[in-house]
C-alpha cells in the first residue's frame, strides 16, 4: 500500500476523527489504504469501517479485516451508503483526503501528469464517460475559459483556451504531449511546470466533477454524522479548502451566513481546529505530496442558536 500512496498527517487526521473505539466510522477516500489500515489499528473488534474509492485500481488494496466494507463509488453517495448499510442513526466519523494519488499521478497511462506522453484520460473512475481528451476537443472556447480561470485559477486563462482551439483545428489534441505542445506559446519561461500543473488541474477536476462531488459529499457527511460526530478533511488547493472552511462555518459551501425568521445562525457542525493543521517539515521533507495539503476539523452539534464566527 505503501508504494500505492504514501498517507498525509496520517495520525493527525485519524486522532481527530476517532471517538468512540466501538464506533462506526468512514473512509471516503481509500486509495492505499492507510488512513482506513491506521483506523482498523485502533478501533476495537466490534468497531467498523465503511471506505470508499471509484477507482477500480484502489479497490487492489482492499484489506483483509472482517470491520471493513469497502465499496466502489463516489463519494458525493456517502449518505445513501451508511443508510443502506443499515446505520440511519448516523456514524461517529467520516475523514477524506482528497485530491489525487500518488498512483493515479505515476501511472503514465492514465493522463494525469505532464510528466508522461500518455491519453488525455485523467478519469478516476474508468467507467466514465468524459476523458480529458473530450474536454479540450469538444468544448467552446468559452467552457475551456471557464474551466481554466473557475478551476486551475490559470493565467491568462482565454489565451490558453483560444491556443488549444486553434490547435485542434489542425489535428486533434489527443495526448498530453499534443496538450503541451499547444501550449507552449504561452509557458512562462522557468514556470513551465507550474503552469501546466495549473491547466491540468482544471482539466482533471472538470473531468471528475471533483467540486461538485465534494460539495454533494460535505452535505452528505454532515447528515450522516451522529451528534458528536467528527467530519475530518485534508485538502490540497484553495478551491477545495475555501469549499471545506464555508461548509464549516454557515453550513454551505458558498459562504453565506443564513439566518432564519428570528435571526439565528444554525449550522450542522462546529469547527474543532480554528486553523487548519498542516504538516511538518519533516513530513513534507519525506513526502513532497504533503506540501499544500490542510487539515481541518469540524464535530456534529444540534441545531441551535449561534453566529458564524471568523476564522483563518
Amino acid at each position: 500500500m505503501s508504494e500505492y500512496h504514501k498517507s498525509v498527517l496520517l495520525d493527525e487526521s485519524v486522532s481527530a476523527l476517532l471517538g468512540p473505539l466501538d464506533g462506526v466510522y468512514a473512509d471516503a477516500t481509500f486509495g492505499g489504504g492507510g488512513h482506513t489500515s491506521e483506523i482498523l489499528s485502533r478501533i476495537s473488534p466490534n468497531g467498523r469501517v465503511l471506505a470508499f474509492d471509484r477507482d477500480a485500481d484502489a479497490l487492489g488494496n482492499r484489506i483483509d479485516d472482517s470491520r471493513l466494507t469497502l465499496v466502489r463509488s463516489d463519494f458525493r453517495w456517502i449518505h445513501n451508503h451508511v443508510i443502506h448499510q443499515g446505520w440511519p442513526e448516523g456514524i461517529d466519523g467520516v475523514l477524506a483526503d482528497l485530491g489525487v494519488s500518488s498512483h493515479q499521478f505515476d501511472t503514465a497511462e492514465r493522463g494525469f501528469s505532464f510528466r508522461f506522453d500518455a491519453p488525455l484520460d485523467m478519469r478516476m473512475n474508468d467507467m466514465a464517460d468524459l476523458t480529458a481528451e473530450d474536454v479540450v476537443n469538444d468544448y467552446s472556447e468559452e467552457e475551456l475559459e471557464k474551466i481554466f480561470r473557475l478551476w486551475g485559477e490559470v493565467d491568462q486563462s482565454r489565451k490558453v483556451a483560444g491556443l488549444i482551439c486553434s490547435a485542434r483545428e489542425r489535428s486533434r489534441i489527443v495526448t498530453t504531449s499534443d496538450l503541451d505542445r499547444a501550449l507552449e506559446r504561452v509557458l512562462p519561461k522557468f514556470a513551465e511546470h507550474k503552469f501546466l500543473a495549473k491547466v491540468y488541474q482544471a482539466l482533471r477536476i472538470e473531468v471528475n466533477q471533483e467540486m461538485k462531488s465534494l460539495e454533494k459529499f460535505l452535505y452528505g457527511a454532515a447528515a450522516s454524522l451522529k451528534e458528536g460526530g467528527r467530519l475530518v478533511v485534508i485538502t490540497y488547493h484553495s478551491l477545495e479548502d475555501r469549499m471545506v472552511k464555508n461548509f464549516i462555518k454557515t453550513g454551505n459551501v458558498e459562504g453565506q451566513v443564513r439566518k432564519d425568521f428570528y435571526g439565528n445562525v444554525n449550522v450542522p457542525l462546529k469547527a474543532v481546529n480554528r486553523k487548519p493543521i498542516l504538516p511538518t517539515e519533516e513530513e513534507i521533507a519525506s513526502n513532497t505530496r504533503a506540501r499544500s495539503a490542510k487539515l481541518r476539523v469540524a464535530e456534529k452539534s444540534v441545531a441551535k442558536e449561534g453566529r458564524a464566527d471568523d476564522e483563518d
